[in-house]
């Protein structure tokens, strides 16, 4: 284990004035609105707007400044000075731009009109929205509906979702792939398997009253900063917190909070993780039960001594199934063995284990370090069965927390964009609609990209996002997104998704949240779900960057008009001039959820849809908690081999998803570049490298095909033996489409099988 300190490579702590340097110098890059600095103090705020980057939720009792560095920074992009108007193209043909950098094709600026992709000339070209929709309308409605997918990012509100997923229904498929199939989806699948939730079960209150937190795989200093301020509260009434991560995370270690003038003016840092456990790459599922393990011999020294148990004995016997299976493999694993497959010391667990022992409250918090893997969906279960011995799921103070990455991800898939039939309730939109929904399955992410790849996938919708560049396999899907017959992909930047066109193909710029959206009616909101299944109202007030842009929800409708034969039920143009009519559907389809929605929506916090979970009531098919006794203790699906390295494709604190904001990784010392490879000395030496080498990463999934990332510099970095870092979405080319989670299909991105080439003697 690696005790926990302060990183030396890193650039200091998470926040502070790293963070206020960093997002002055986007705002210098951007040029944003003056008005920047007004949408800054309304964000995360009742009637305010809400975030375009993380879900955290929002506090009822917030901050002057409810905002991130990460927060800050995708207003900024989205305020942004510059334009990528149709002259544009006169300069710039599709292919030459596929060598433009993402940040390149960031800095270019908010697209202004509709455009159509001309092959004559290899541009894109201006087009009348009406044009576009009818020609995507006819394109569609020649082609057998199974060959069509609608995919969505988490960016676009639950209004405009909602009705994307009755569009692609009403057209005649469940094919509605959505951005959580590459990180949480294995949340929804574990969690419902093992407590009958797919969303994690505590809200903002447990925050205030645990006693302990224990992190799995998640960076709040990056992914979700303001998760910082609760975890420095708990800090200061004497809160545990422990980390386990292969990655030494700055926000995980220390942290000076920007709201505080004595922090900042005297820079004096809270010490976040009381443990930090550095475990190999997928060696969680032995982690997890070296702690259970722990648990299980205090419990027997109180049986003996007549103390009190530490087992919640009460609670497992009327709340759980499993209990005894899983208990005789505690038992029967030997120490040796969760050593060897966490990479941990016994007593680097058994300190952790103390504290979770000791602690009355825990929140078990994780992130996609846990669900990015081939067993992905075991490792939620050991979260879970941890949590499940101590009754720590369903009362204050305790439960689970998954933390999402997109601001409406959760939220989308609880009003319909699920490829998954038995999870929408088709006999609503019977009876709403009059029609027949469909009811055979949809398809994947990773089921889209090999129907792509084996040319039955004709059509791609995208709403919002970069799919290109965000699943595996990279180079392969390049191909075969450009081998369609349509291409469309709703946007407000460029992005490498608009730049492998399929023989028709479209780029439809669409208002940011943060601008005034103008309906038949007035002026419109929307609304989105956060982390802790709170719904919040959302308010755009700056000026649109383009008279030609239209919000998500009239381009959803729009084409949908143009593609579904017309019905008495299916009022697209009502529905465009009041979004509060859709909340009517929304309410209407799901009503214990979502009563009283457009009164509600403006609720300080958000207003609780609810968690049968969180309540003690278990929808599994046991109709209880189920304990999980884990088939193996890692969570891989390759062994160990000479050679052979465990990579962790992450992200810099100056990206959010696929969209780079600039070269500055100050958590982990990296300027002015990307392509690194992180490895710790001793696994440099071993390979018989030196830092600053450059090297070829090739990676080594047993599917016969060559995938490889050249042109890395060796950086020496604190990490486990055996486990190296990319970044991500670069590394992705090395991610094999079939690496993936086995129930989710989420791709195992946290542990890439790569061997190291060395094709080249130069140093930088």
């Amino acid at each position: 284990m690696t005790e926990m300190m302060h990183n030396p490579e890193s650039g200091g702590p998470s926040g502070g004035w790293g963070s206020v340097k960093s997002i002055a110098r986007i705002i210098g890059d951007e040029r944003p609105s003056p008005m920047v600095l007004e949408e800054l103090a309304r964000q995360n705020k009742p009637g305010g707007v809400m975030c375009v980057s993380c879900a955290w939720p929002k506090a009822v009792n917030y901050h002057p400044f409810e905002f991130c560095e990460n927060g800050a920074k995708a207003t900024i992009s989205d305020l942004t000075s510059a334009r990528c108007t149709p002259e544009f193209w006169t300069d710039h043909t599709v292919t030459a731009l596929r060598d433009w950098k993402d940040y390149n094709l960031e800095q270019t600026g908010r697209l202004t009109h509709p455009l159509r992709y001309d092959s004559a000339t290899d541009r894109y070209v201006e087009v009348a929205w009406e044009d576009a929709f009818e020609d995507i309308g006819k394109t569609l409605q020649s082609l057998p509906r199974e060959s069509v997918v609608f995919y969505s990012s988490g960016h676009a509100g639950l209004e405009a979702s909602y009705l994307y997923a009755l569009l692609a229904r009403t057209y005649g498929n469940n094919n509605l792939p959505q951005s959580s199939n590459m990180c949480h989806e294995t949340t929804s699948v574990g969690l419902q398997k093992v407590i009958g939730s797919p969303v994690g079960t505590i809200v903002w209150d447990d925050l205030e009253k645990a006693d302990a937190f224990f992190f799995f795989g998640q960076n709040p200093g990056s992914n979700s900063p303001r998760f910082l301020h609760p975890l420095q509260e708990a800090k200061k009434r004497g809160a545990k917190i422990v980390t386990f991560n292969p990655v030494m995370e700055q926000g995980l270690v220390s942290f000076v909070n920007p709201q505080s003038p004595v922090d900042m003016l005297t820079g004096r840092e809270t010490q976040i993780s009381d443990e930090y456990l550095q475990v190999r790459a997928g060696g969680d599922i032995a982690a997890i039960l070296g702690l259970c393990k722990v648990l299980v011999e205090a419990d027997d020294a109180a049986l003996v001594s007549g103390a009190p148990r530490f087992l919640d004995v009460p609670f497992i016997d009327e709340h759980t199934v499993g209990f005894d299976s899983f208990i005789d493999l505690i038992r029967s694993t030997e120490w040796s063995t969760i050593e060897a497959e966490s990479g941990l010391t016994e007593d680097a667990i058994r300190r952790a284990g103390e504290i979770y022992a000791h602690a009355e409250r825990v929140i078990g918090v994780y992130g996609m370090g846990l669900t990015q893997h081939s067993q992905g969906a075991l490792n939620v279960a050991m979260v879970v069965n941890l949590l499940l011995l101590r009754g720590n799921i369903g009362r204050e103070g305790a439960g689970c927390c998954p933390v999402r990455g997109h601001s409406n991800v959760q939220g989308q898939r609880t009003v319909g964009i699920a490829e998954k039939a038995k999870l929408i309730p088709m006999d609503k939109l019977k009876s709403l609609f009059d029609f027949d929904p469909p009811t055979e399955d949809g398809v994947t992410i990773v089921d889209a990209v090999k129907g792509m790849m084996a040319g039955k996938i004709k059509v791609t919708i995208s709403l919002g996002g970069n799919l290109v560049r965000a699943v595996p396999d990279q180079k392969a899907m390049e191909n075969a997104w450009a081998q369609q017959d349509l291409t469309v992909v709703v946007s407000t930047k460029l992005n490498r998704s608009h730049l492998f066109p399929g023989t028709k193909s479209y780029i439809l710029p669409c208002l940011s949240r943060l601008e005034r959206d103008e309906q038949a009616t007035g002026a419109q909101s929307v609304t989105t779900e956060d982390s802790f299944s709170h719904i919040s109202g959302s308010v755009g007030k700056r000026t649109p960057a383009s008279k030609h842009l239209r919000s998500e929800l009239a381009i959803v409708t729009g084409i949908a008009r143009a593609t579904v034969a017309p019905s008495p039920t299916l009022k697209w143009d009502e529905w465009t001039g009041d979004y509060g009519l859709v909340r009517d559907l929304i309410e209407a389809t799901y009503p214990d959820q979502f009563e009283h929605y457009n009164d509600r929506m403006f609720k300080p916090g958000g207003f609780y849809r609810g968690n049968a979970a969180h309540e003690r009531v278990w929808k599994t098919e046991e109709k209880k908690a189920v304990f999980t006794t884990p088939k193996q203790l890692n969570a891989l699906a390759f062994s160990d081999a000479e050679g052979r390295h465990r990579l962790v494709t992450m992200r810099s604190n100056d990206q959010f998803n696929t969209t780079v904001y600039g070269y500055s990784d100050r958590f982990r010392g990296i300027e002015g570049t990307r392509d690194v490879v992180l490895m710790c000395a001793d696994d440099i030496q071993s390979a018989g490298l030196h830092e600053g080498q450059v090297i070829t990463l090739v990676s080594d999934f047993e599917d016969g095909i060559t995938r490889e990332l050249p042109g890395l510099t060796v950086t020496k970095h604190n990490l486990p033996q055996g486990t190296i870092g990319a970044y991500y979405p670069e590394a992705n080319v090395l991610v094999a489409i079939d690496h993936h989670d086995e129930l989710s299909k989420t791709p195992a991105s946290k542990a890439v099988p790569v061997r190291i080439q060395v094709k080249t003697h130069a140093a930088l």
